[in-house]
């Protein structure tokens, strides 16, 4: 019988949260806006807008706030495609991408990856006259790899004028390598892209929704007439503010997911597995026999995201957990007919 997910036996590493609960400070200033739960929120969120703005050194009027950056996706895509458009991104990539894409209207157009990896030539090959939105998650989810600043340029000098560039960076607070420049110093140069984040993920605030898009004017002016009012509650504009006081913090936390991120890489390669090297907060396991695997980690209470017939992606969690999947990945792999690649 499969662990309950309310034992202690349980560990949940699929959905790409944090071990680390939120700082004091942090839920502090959560519970201080219970005291004025009969209010409405701000709704143009403006002590977060300038906290942010301030962190990033980007202008004020660059950010759009939103209730998580999957939702700020969703909007985008709304306000900037539609009927009859195409979406071009990488597969396998965030699988709520062509349901996203699908509720608007517009069709899907998946590139694959090259292995892990994303082939700017592959993309622009897929953009036609009917495209009008390259996605681009970066961190990839569920890989790990990560495109340059540079290879996002290039690819910006080989699409037509009429497409907009959203790169989604849910993860780039895990991307430990030193001089890494992210698409956020885009933004400036070029009005055709946007840029995705979320206070789910480094900032440990996944359960208050809090998301931003960072772009200029022309684009996020776009936003308007598709954006819900009062789209960030108090509690979730309190938190974000509060955890951007904590940047310091957040860094240490990113560096220690960073350290057991190698650690479990190295455990899982020792067993035979070709883990390719990650830039976020999980590791890809490439294996025909996804589901098998998965539920062989249900089965002994450990929950991971299975692509069937490609390969099982893990959040990297508290170390107990960790050990607990790794010894789970031994087993497995030891199985007769058991492949990894």
């Amino acid at each position: 019988m499969p662990i309950s997910r309310n034992s202690d036996d349980y560990h949940d590493l699929s959905m790409n949260t944090v071990a680390f609960r939120p700082a004091g400070s942090v839920v502090a200033a959560v519970a201080r806006t219970a005291a004025y739960a009969n209010e409405y929120p701000d709704m143009a969120a403006a002590e977060l807008t300038a906290a942010v703005a301030r962190w990033l050194g980007v202008p004020s009027g660059y950010l759009t706030f939103g209730p998580g950056s999957a939702a700020l996706c969703q909007i985008a895509l709304l306000a900037w495609c539609g009927p009859g458009a195409e979406v071009v991104h990488q597969w396998p990539s965030f699988e709520a991408y062509p349901m996203m894409i699908e509720q608007v209207h517009a069709t899907s157009v998946a590139v694959a990856l090259r292995d892990t990896e994303t082939d700017i030539g592959d993309i622009a090959a897929a953009v036609t006259d009917r495209t009008r939105m390259v996605l681009l998650c970066n961190p990839n989810n569920p890989t790990g790899a990560v495109l340059r600043q540079d290879r996002i340029r290039r690819l910006l000098s080989l699409l037509p004028e009429h497409v907009t560039v959203l790169v989604d960076e849910a993860y780039r607070d895990f991307v430990l390598s030193p001089g890494y420049r992210d698409a956020v110093e885009i933004v400036a140069d070029d009005p055709r892209v946007a840029v995705l984040r979320t206070f789910s993920k480094s900032f440990g605030l996944a359960g208050l929704r809090v998301g931003y898009l960072i772009a200029q004017p022309v684009l996020t002016a776009k936003l308007a007439a598709a954006r819900m009012f009062f789209a960030v509650s108090a509690p979730a504009q309190a938190a974000a503010v509060a955890a951007v006081e904590r940047v310091a913090e957040m860094r240490e936390r990113c560096a220690a997911v960073g350290a057991e991120r190698a650690r479990l890489r190295g455990l899982l390669r020792e067993q035979g597995w070709a883990v390719p090297l990650s830039h976020a907060n999980f590791l890809w396991l490439p294996t025909p026999q996804a589901t098998e695997f998965a539920g062989h980690c249900a089965e002994y209470g450990v929950a991971v995201r299975a692509w069937p017939g490609r390969g099982v992606r893990v959040t990297v969690g508290a170390p107990a957990s960790n050990d607990v999947f790794a010894g789970l990945a031994a087993e497995f792999i030891a199985l007769p007919r058991a492949v990894a690649r």
